[in-house]
């Protein structure tokens, strides 16, 4: 029977079922929850001969990528891991990345994905509150984990190199980046060794291990309101389910114009890839493309004129600077079946462009590294571009609800809270983050304000939360501001989101100078010793004060209100300029 307060409610009757494609179920079934490592070797067994994924030329087909991965299990068990262990990944896209990622969890251990752009003190912060026991890290970046060394538990460093996993192939691309200079900057780590030695550890001395749905598969960091990493803990199953969906929101449109390949620019360690392109793919017999530098458009291009692919993935900035190269044209678009775009607001001029460069829209979606992430997709049969992020996927639950939680009425902004089975159970050891995030009936406040129209369709109108988004990246304001703070000649600081044509957002810095000798570049050049290159601010602005509460907190929100105002042609003290001329003259002022 049908309480009064679920007739009140608008969204326990899912009005986005209406506009589901026939065909698509309102929920999966729960039988395919299963684990990573089961859906892994049934796709090893049933797809064998095809190619799984490829890399610069190179590929390994479902047999060599098991096979490899086995290899992996068998060295990590040899090594004393055990069941719940945390590996660390530190690696842009390359054979070994998957290898490794599924060899892990093969042998009961729990991936943590790691940027491999991170400075030493973010790799020492987030290995150390995982608790990682190993780290396989790509040798360009081995530097990083030389100078983190000191101060984290790593047992054994593995190194990986480019031509890891690629034959004949490898060993001219291992070559070629050991005698370019500056390709690899020297490093010691103590007691490391290189990934194509444990590569000859026999696959048939694998242990069995029972790993089941509910144990962690990974922990996929990501930021808070209060600066500091955390884990967010995704169980196999929430990971599975997620593949799950998708491919039930998918497989009517893709599945009889497969097998698939799609280009994999984005980086695995972020979820939207491990996710949407990698696990997808994998349940799906596809073929991962993988690129290793995706701002090397030129190689990027290049490689896309040589290559047969049916699906891309990308963020906004990516179709933008791709849309924009001089040789995209010479690209055959001819196989492409769909584009996906995520991590951050597709613009609309964007999609515009890629259309009428492709001949098919970009499908946006909507997820976060706590639901595994995808929440909402657009319909991949639309005809253009929606600028909305699309219905809820398969036995997800939506509700908008107020700023004192109460449900919003259909069409009204509020909070978008989720529910169903990709959401992760809490944040690693962080009950009191996790009891701030989710509700004891397992709704997970996402932070993001939207609006769902009456056909279910979603879209995001604002952030709940500071957080500034860089090309898809999260950046969180305490962090940076954390860091700035530690300049002796710093005495305040707010860092801000400011809009930046080239990446959609960039970190804008208000400082209070201690020593009025402070320099732009002088602090410039002390954010980057300790950011990675997009956490860092692009702009400076130095100030007497900063606008605070009655308590002293300061209000970051009054500096974006203020810099908006000044930009904003029609308000008399901005004095005519446009975003675009205030962002010109704070270039100029930096």
């Amino acid at each position: 029977m049908t309480t009064p307060e679920r007739q009140q409610d608008p969204y326990a009757a899912r009005p986005w079922l209406a506009s589901y494609p026939s065909g698509v179920p309102a929920d999966i079934d729960p039988s395919a929850t299963s684990t990573v490592v089961e859906m892994f070797r049934k796709s090893a067994s049933d797809y064998a001969d095809r190619p799984a994924m490829e890399s610069f030329g190179a590929q390994l087909n479902y047999r060599e990528l098991e096979q490899a991965a086995d290899s992996v299990a068998a060295w990590l068990q040899a090594q004393g891991l055990q069941k719940g262990d945390r590996v660390a990944i530190m690696s842009p896209n390359v054979l070994a990345y998957p290898a490794i990622l599924f060899g892990a969890l093969i042998a009961g251990g729990v991936v943590v994905n790691v940027n491999p752009l991170y400075t030493p003190g973010e790799l020492e912060h987030q290995l150390n509150d995982a608790g990682a026991r190993f780290l396989f890290v790509f040798e360009n970046f081995a530097y990083t984990a030389e100078r983190a060394w000191p101060g984290m538990a790593i047992e054994r460093a593995i190194i990986v190199t480019a031509g890891d996993l690629m034959g004949l192939k490898g060993l001219v691309v291992n070559f070629v980046s050991r005698h370019v200079k500056k390709m690899v900057p020297a490093y010691r780590l103590p007691g490391a060794v290189f990934f194509s030695a444990v590569l000859k550890t026999p696959a048939a001395d694998r242990k069995s291990v029972d790993v089941g749905p509910e144990d962690p598969a990974f922990l996929q960091y990501t930021g808070g309101t209060t600066g500091v990493a955390k884990g967010a803990v995704l169980l196999h199953r929430n990971i599975t389910a997620n593949v799950a969906q998708t491919w039930a929101w998918l497989a009517w449109y893709l599945e009889a114009r497969g097998p698939h390949v799609m280009v994999t620019a984005l980086p695995l360690y972020h979820i939207f890839a491990l996710t949407a392109c990698c696990m997808l793919l994998i349940r799906t017999g596809g073929c991962c493309l993988l690129i290793a530098n995706p701002r090397d458009l030129k190689g990027l291009v290049a490689t896309m004129r040589k290559s047969r692919f049916t699906i891309f993935s990308g963020v906004n900035t990516l179709y933008a600077a791709l849309a924009d190269h001089r040789d995209i044209d010479k690209v055959d678009f001819s196989d492409l079946q769909m584009n996906i775009s995520g991590g951050m607001a597709t613009q609309q001029v964007v999609a515009h462009k890629w259309k009428a460069l492709t001949g098919k829209p970009i499908i946006e979606g909507y997820g976060l590294s706590e639901t595994s992430p995808i929440v909402t997709v657009n319909r991949p049969d639309i005809a253009e571009f929606t600028g909305g992020i699309g219905y809820p996927i398969p036995s997800s639950e939506i509700s908008i609800r107020t700023t004192d939680d109460a449900i919003a009425p259909l069409g009204e902004r509020g909070e978008l809270w989720v529910r169903g089975p990709q959401v992760m159970p809490g944040y690693w050891r962080r009950p009191d983050e996790t009891a701030k995030a989710m509700t004891p009936d397992g709704w997970f406040k996402s932070g993001d304000i939207a609006i769902m129209q009456p056909d279910g369709m979603l879209k995001i109108v604002d952030r709940l939360k500071d957080m500034i988004l860089v090309s898809g990246f999260n950046v969180y304001p305490n962090e940076v501001e954390a860091a700035l703070i530690e300049h002796p000649k710093v005495k305040e600081v707010a860092v801000i989101g400011v809009p930046f044509p080239h990446s959609g957002e960039a970190p804008m810095a208000f400082v209070v100078p201690r020593d009025n000798s402070l320099t732009t570049e002088e602090l410039r050049r002390f954010a980057h010793e300790r950011l990675t290159g997009y956490k860092a601010p692009r702009f400076y602005e130095f100030r007497d004060s900063l606008p605070k509460t009655n308590v002293g907190k300061i209000l970051r929100r009054a500096l974006k209100e203020e810099f908006e105002a000044r930009a904003d042609p029609h308000n008399d003290e901005g004095r005519g300029r446009s975003v675009k001329n205030e962002i010109q003259r704070a270039r100029e002022a930096n």
